[in-house]
């Protein structure tokens, strides 16, 4: 990916810089304290964020820290414009993975190998989301670790006297007796395409192969038309009855919303939903279950994927301050507001998360886990597998495409840049 996939971002949303560079001040102070600004696509942890930089501007009485949340879906448009524009953030939430590259090998983000030796102490799956695959240096400090994660409501389970699928025909099982029951059986949003990705990372690997099919998809061995993986798009087509009517209309939000005032039983999200959850709707009363399987007996995978990082503006002005702030974002406070205040599995090394039973769930399930395939593996080259599977979902759901046509189109579309395919 060049420097014009960065330039087409900046077209689409020239008319709102005038909005999203307005926080940043032309000489960076304010009041004789250097003034930092940082952006994240995390609107829901305003509160969270607001409370870790107190305490940063505490140790460090010189550095305000002017936060501002853009929209996840609007995040990187607006970063890229901004970036492009010479304006921008000090410091920013960079995605993982091929997310970011585009971002690092046009020159807008700092390589932090040589001015954080503290990088090294984090281990290698969460350093992999923000190390370039071109030139193999780090680009971010690393946050979380994020895992695909099936939501139900366990008040629902129970006066319905559900068990915990194994399954997959267990699991179709509860969703009919959840839509018998006149409760919408899963809270699921298609209008944001995006969510039909993380559909496809909670219930496809255990039926296109998890490891043994991402290790051979990768390396050119087989390819998304393989029968596996369209079997697997046929399960996500079995849900069709499940979701909201007309789900191409209903957002992640409004699926969200569904979930939290108990009108869905289930949700299909991810570990970064939880905290969300339990704030807006504090007596609501979930749990979360592993993915079902094809036959009792199978191991149950969960896709897993390092979750964006801290990232430096080469362009910034104020590089000392905002080395400052990233050797904080690694450290034990940043850490510790993960776990206890957005219940993430942090990638901060040493911060104890064994305290929150939340996040002990996770990790044990992360103990079989997978990459979510399109985040980890193919988001580095145009057309993304990330947006060709995510439009494919919204044609099957819309009744233009079949499972096969969905896997044709990703293939085609990954295939004219993924060397292993040209091959």
């Amino acid at each position: 990916m060049k420097k014009s996939a960065i330039l087409f971002l900046c077209a689409v949303c020239a008319a709102s810089l005038a909005f999203a560079g307005g926080a940043k001040q032309q000489d960076g102070s304010s009041g004789g304290k250097t003034v930092l600004n940082f952006w994240s696509w995390r609107t829901e942890d305003v509160d969270a964020y607001e409370e870790l930089f107190k305490i940063f501007e505490a140790q460090n009485p010189d550095i305000d820290v002017v936060h501002t949340a853009h929209r996840n879906t609007e995040y990187n448009t607006i970063l890229a414009a901004a970036l492009n524009g010479g304006s921008g953030p000090d410091v920013f939430m960079a995605r993982s993975y091929g997310g970011f590259e585009a971002f690092a090998q046009s020159g807008y983000m700092q390589a932090l190998d040589d001015l954080m030796p503290e990088l090294k102490n984090f281990n290698d799956a969460n350093r992999r989301g923000c190390t370039s695959v071109t030139d193999g240096k780090i680009y971010g400090v690393p946050m979380a670790s994020q895992t695909c994660v099936i939501f139900y409501n366990t008040d629902i389970y129970s006066k319905l006297g559900l068990k915990i699928p194994v399954t997959w025909d267990e699991f179709i099982a509860n969703l009919e007796a959840v839509k018998k029951a006149g409760i919408t059986p899963i809270g699921f949003g298609g209008k944001d395409a995006w969510d039909f990705e993380t559909m496809l990372g909670n219930l496809a690997p255990n039926f296109y192969g998890a490891n043994d099919f991402y290790e051979k998809v990768r390396a050119g061995q087989t390819t998304f038309q393989d029968p596996a993986f369209i079997g697997a798009i046929e399960k996500l087509n079995q849900l069709k009855p499940y979701v909201p009517d007309m789900v191409l209309g209903v957002s992640y939000d409004d699926a969200r919303a569904l979930f939290i005032n108990e009108q869905a039983a289930h949700f299909l999200g991810g570990s970064y939903d939880a905290a969300y959850f339990t704030v807006q709707n504090p007596a609501l009363k979930y749990d979360i279950m592993k993915p079902p399987v094809a036959k009792a007996g199978d191991t149950s995978y969960v896709s897993v994927y390092a979750d964006g990082s801290y990232a430096m503006n080469t362009a910034t002005t104020q590089r000392d301050a905002a080395l400052k702030l990233l050797k904080f974002f690694a450290g034990k406070e940043t850490g510790e507001m993960h776990v206890k205040a957005i219940q993430w599995v942090t990638a901060v090394p040493g911060v104890n998360t064994a305290a929150d039973p939340f996040i002990t769930k996770i990790l044990d399930f992360q103990k079989n886990n997978t990459p979510h395939i399109f985040v980890v593996g193919f988001r580095y080259g145009q057309p993304t597998g990330s947006v060709e599977v995510q439009a494919a979902l919204q044609g099957m759901y819309g009744g233009q495409m079949s499972p096969a046509d969905v896997a044709k189109k990703v293939q085609d579309g990954v295939a004219t840049w993924f060397e292993p395919f040209k091959k």
